[in-house]
């Protein structure tokens, strides 16, 4: 690429740079904040910028590189990090005036210790609604974030800055978090891919208070990109007790297998969803592209039942739970929103919660019998194209929360499969569609390998702005 380009390279290629010397981490580091400083004014992808962090660490990290001795994999390629993730020295703020600014800031997550240990410059944290609770951007601490193709629209959520940032050239990876579509809904809305591991391959710290719901991820603007962010965010850390074993998998071999052979399940609907005709013929162009790329796909009805009501007692008792560690004043500052689910989550009997859960067990049965026939599911990211920003749901849609619009991502974080969204066409507006890729628990390989034979069909198309 043109190095005048240089705000764009993905993170493979400025490290091929960095060894050749064809680029600096430095000159990396000036373009993403250039960006950041031309385009955050007006999308807010960012809450927080240290720029002048960012380039002392790429200072360093140059001089590594003149040595020919980087610190990992990812030396050097400017990062951000989901103002939710504890990040040493920085205020995690989790977009609320709850948080007392104040700290102590002292811990990293156990991703964000991994990417500093590999090298990763850290350029700030970037936006999130109010403890990540919604599927959409905006809170009352930091204000709304927007859509690169339409200011007008929101960008999705919870990791709605995250996507904006890699949309827009400020960096090359971006760390998000997904308890019920935080990171494929605004991969879907910004034209980015953005992949959920199977739960447990990337360690956390601490558990999210919505529980066993939410995983940690990258978006990027290419598959290579997020799996290099895999191989580096998934090494072991002792403090998450629910992480899986380290197998020795390499994420970035993925990359490079065929989907020749494979047997692929299209689904246009899930649960209640009334797919926009313009989304559902994209996806259904989408799926037969792995035709073309040597697969066999078969269309089909829905493998689980609709789950919003299970989703909601689980995600609403997480907000429940996440109320218990603030007193009555700091409760008064938080989002209405978020304390009507609270109220909601903390109605609900312990008979009720536990229904919900065997109801989750049985779909986590259901989609693992079912993978035993299919090597990986597809359906539309999101059924409806992005909508007005500073709304949890269409203005005029008659809808209440945001896990009414939501029908295609929710049931994979109950099961906890790994699951992905790849941009697949924009609408008659303008505005991009995700396709969603879905494999059994574990088998995040297949993703990976599905995202990048797709992505040599329907390179990423970025906004042009």
């Amino acid at each position: 690429m043109p190095k005048t380009d240089l705000a764009f390279w993905s993170a493979t290629e400025l490290l091929r740079g960095y060894a050749t010397g064809t680029v600096s981490p430095v000159e990396a580091t000036q373009a993403a904040l250039a960006r950041i400083e031309a385009l955050n004014g007006t999308l807010n992808a960012f809450c927080l910028i240290d720029a002048e962090g960012a380039l002392a660490a790429a200072r360093e990290s140059e001089a590594r590189w003149a040595k020919r001795t980087p610190n990992g994999l990812v030396d050097g390629v400017p990062t951000s990090i989901k103002d939710l993730s504890p990040t040493r020295g920085w205020p995690t703020m989790r977009g609320s005036k709850a948080v007392d600014p104040k700290g102590p800031w002292e811990i990293d997550a156990p991703f964000v210790a991994r990417l500093r240990e590999h090298g990763a410059v850290f350029l700030g944290k970037t936006t999130t609604p109010e403890f990540g609770w919604k599927g959409v951007t905006d809170n009352a601490l930091t204000g709304i974030t927007r859509n690169p193709w339409d200011p007008s629209k929101t960008p999705g959520g919870s990791s709605g800055g995250a996507a904006v940032a890699a949309a827009t050239g400020m960096g090359a990876l971006h760390q998000g978090s997904d308890g019920g579509g935080s990171i494929r809904m605004p991969a879907g809305y910004t034209g980015v891919y953005g992949i959920k591991p199977t739960f447990g391959k990337v360690p956390a710290y601490p558990l999210s208070p919505f529980g066993t719901v939410a995983h940690i991820g990258p978006l990027t603007r290419t598959v290579a990109d997020s799996a290099l962010m895999l191989a580096v965010m998934g090494e072991p850390d002792a403090r998450d007790w629910y992480a899986l074993p380290d197998d020795g998998s390499d994420p970035r071999r993925a990359v490079t297998a065929s989907v020749k052979g494979w047997r692929i399940a299209y689904c246009p609907v899930l649960g209640n969803a009334d797919v926009h005709p313009e989304i559902a013929a994209m996806v259904k162009a989408a799926a037969q592209a792995f035709v073309e790329l040597g697969a066999t796909v078969e269309e089909i009805e829905a493998p689980i039942a609709d789950s919003h009501e299970t989703f909601r007692k689980h995600w609403f008792t997480g907000a429940a739970n996440l109320f218990t560690a603030f007193n009555a004043e700091q409760k008064k500052l938080i989002d209405p929103g978020l304390q009507q689910i609270a109220a909601e989550g903390a109605a609900f009997t312990l008979l009720e919660y536990l229904a919900a859960v065997k109801e989750r067990e049985a779909m986590g049965t259901a989609m693992s019998l079912f993978h035993e026939t299919y090597d990986v599911l597809l359906t539309p990211t999101l059924p409806i194209p992005a909508f007005e920003a500073g709304h949890e749901v269409p203005p005029g849609s008659g809808l209440t929360r945001w896990t009414e619009w939501t029908p295609f991502s929710y049931p994979f974080n109950l099961t906890q499969q790994p699951a992905a969204s790849i941009p697949c066409g924009r609408t008659s507006d303008g505005l991009p569609a995700g396709l969603q890729i879905v494999a059994t628990k574990g088998r995040d390989d297949k993703v990976l390998t599905a995202s990048a034979a797709y992505e040599t069909v329907r390179p990423v198309e970025l906004p042009k702005i």
